[in-house]
């Protein structure tokens, strides 16, 4: 690697070496050349002078890309379309003159886009299958352990650690519909000529418009896709990457979310993501562990929610049947997307599968609240022992603000439960207020929810989904 030049940090440390190859130049011009024999099987079997011949030589280069012949005519003929047209000629000889027959630049450039676009979110799906899958475990796993929840960050009603890793869950679980209707939605551009009218297939088949309406869906049929965009200009639409690129941003909302909320937990000390043996989380302050992943999770994503922008105005400001002023921007905004949307989620299946959970730290916190959520109760229990409904709420209150002022001002512990055995009011003793402070009493269904959703929502999924489970993160951690 050299070191006097800029490396991107999404192929130096985020994305996989799986998603990389999927926007390497080998798989881009490798698939060139499987849209070029493509094209010419299509054209020989519908009738042109084609040989078999010319199509065996065709495949016999298929993957073996002279590269520097290539980057040479390129320097001449400042085009990269032709300059891989020629340098595949000079390894096709007899099948040079049928190279690209019929086609634009478009043909090989915008249908190789689509083929990635397609095969980089597989990629994706699986790692956010497997992240709702460690999610599903983990939510399983602590479905019933109590902790507060908050609401703008205040305590509020306690819920349970598991029902919280359902709220994570069921937003990346609304990210793989969406992605899912996406990847489904995706045809190729086929071959439409230079205006998207094919008028160079009229030249080249006398005019048969029969003939000519069979191009695209045998095409589509070669490359591994149902159909083609039945109307385009010289390029697919490109409202296509925007739809693309909202699936990623809209996966990086959903991360960036989670980290968010683990960052905060970990600053809590009840939960914690994975921390190495020898792992430094300051250089100055050695007992410090640091959220980094969770937060690179929150760093990456904000770079992918507002890449979402690039392919959103590329569209709206294409010209007519097209404008060359899409190619640099499409060049970084979608593959860099895709490659960081990657390096997210191996983060969150590494962080999801590692998480470390504290219930003492969890409980101690809880049961500092629990006293003003155990009011209501409490008052019940007050006027079943022959008090006043509407006294007693006000001498709550009363104690509620003293009790807040206890904890706030002096530093004190929440001492409510001893100011109301106090009060004759009540008619409670301690020990019967204590038995009021048991938190399952205070998580409402929500043991039951994580069942339920676990069972009719997550698992089918899985169950559907199993010969893609068990992926492994590949992270610079």
């Amino acid at each position: 690697m050299s070191n006097d030049r800029y490396t991107s940090p999404l192929s130096e440390r985020y994305a996989s070496k799986e998603m990389q190859y999927i926007f390497s130049p080998d798989k881009k011009f490798r698939t060139w050349r499987k849209l070029w024999i493509a094209l010419a099987e299509t054209e020989k079997e519908l009738g042109l002078d084609i040989t078999e011949e010319q199509i065996e030589e065709l495949k016999a280069h298929a993957d073996d890309i002279n590269y520097d012949v290539a980057k040479e005519r390129e320097k001449v003929v400042r085009h990269d379309v032709m300059s891989h047209v020629y340098a595949y000629g000079k390894q096709c000889p007899n099948a040079k003159g049928i190279i690209h027959l019929g086609a634009t630049s478009c043909y090989v450039g915008d249908n190789t886009d689509i083929i990635l676009m397609s095969e980089a979110l597989e990629i994706v799906r699986k790692k956010l299958i497997n992240v709702i899958a460690e999610l599903a475990k983990f939510a399983d796993a602590h479905k019933s352990l109590p902790t507060l929840a908050f609401t703008h960050f205040q305590p509020a009603q306690p819920t349970t650690v598991g029902k919280r890793a359902t709220l994570w869950m069921q937003e990346f679980m609304m990210d793989l519909e969406d992605l899912e209707y996406v990847k489904g939605s995706l045809k190729l551009l086929g071959s439409k000529g230079t205006t998207g009218t094919q008028a160079s297939f009229l030249e080249l088949f006398d005019g048969d418009q029969e003939t000519i309406d069979k191009i695209d869906p045998m095409i589509a049929k070669k490359m591994g896709f149902e159909t083609c965009y039945p109307v385009s200009g010289q390029t697919y639409s490109r409202k296509v990457d925007t739809r693309v690129v909202n699936v990623l941003a809209g996966i990086a909302a959903s991360a960036h979310k989670m980290s968010n909320d683990i960052r905060l937990l970990q600053h809590l000390k009840e939960i914690e993501e994975p921390f190495e043996k020898s792992q430094i989380g300051s250089s100055a302050m050695a007992y410090k562990r640091n959220p980094m992943r969770s937060e690179r999770i929150a760093s990456l994503s904000r770079y992918v929610m507002v890449d979402a922008m690039n392919p959103t105005i590329t569209s709206a400001t294409q010209w007519f049947e097209r404008t060359l002023d899409d190619s640099a921007n499409k060049r970084l905004s979608v593959p860099e997307g895709f490659l960081a949307i990657d390096g997210i989620l191996d983060l969150c299946l590494n962080v999801v599968d590692g998480l470390v959970v504290y219930p003492k730290v969890i409980e101690k916190r809880l049961m500092s609240e629990l006293p003003f959520m155990a009011t209501e109760n409490i008052m019940m229990d007050a006027v079943k022992a022959g008090g006043d409904r509407q006294e007693l709420h006000e001498r709550i209150r009363e104690l509620s603000m003293e009790a807040g002022r206890n904890v706030k001002e002096k530093g004190l512990d929440n001492n409510l439960l001893e100011l109301i055995a106090a009060d004759p009011a009540f008619n409670l003793s301690l020990e019967e207020l204590q038995k009021t402070m048991d938190p399952a009493k205070y998580v409402g269904r929500a043991p039951v929810q994580v069942d339920a959703y676990l069972k009719n929502v997550v698992n089918p999924v899985l169950e559907a989904n199993k010969d893609i489970l068990g992926v492994t993160a590949e992270i610079n951690v």
